[in-house]
């Protein structure tokens, strides 16, 4: 059966996994401000440190972002499917939320992105 050198590997090779899955699975850096989108065009950028909401107008109509506490969301939006209020809040530098019909996203910028690109 086992012996106690046995389990020692066994559990250094646990903790090394843990080690690796928690060093993986890390987000990016602090975001400090939103991007919005219209069209895929930069409109504004704004701070995550100020509390407020901004209106951007699509061709549905107009989709209300809020920034609370050092994040960001799509607070209501005319979409018929309302995936990107359905998103929730934004956190991490790199996040994104897309309101695609009505060509409206909004993305946290900090210092360091989670990823280099994004392929569709």
């Amino acid at each position: 059966m086992f012996k106690a050198g046995d389990y020692l590997v066994l559990l250094a090779l646990c903790a090394l996994l843990l080690a690796a899955f928690l060093q993986l699975g890390r987000h990016a850096g602090e975001a400090d401000s939103v991007i919005v989108r219209q069209n895929g065009t930069e409109t504004i950028r704004l701070p995550l440190r100020l509390n407020r909401r901004h209106v951007a107008r699509g061709p549905l109509g107009l989709t209300e972002i809020e920034i609370h506490n050092g994040q960001a969301r799509i607070r209501r939006d005319p979409s018929p499917r309302q995936y990107c209020v359905q998103q929730g809040w934004l956190r991490h530098s790199g996040d994104i939320a897309v309101c695609l019909p009505n060509r409206v996203s909004i993305e946290l910028a900090g210092t360091r992105q989670a990823h280099d690109s994004l392929a569709y």
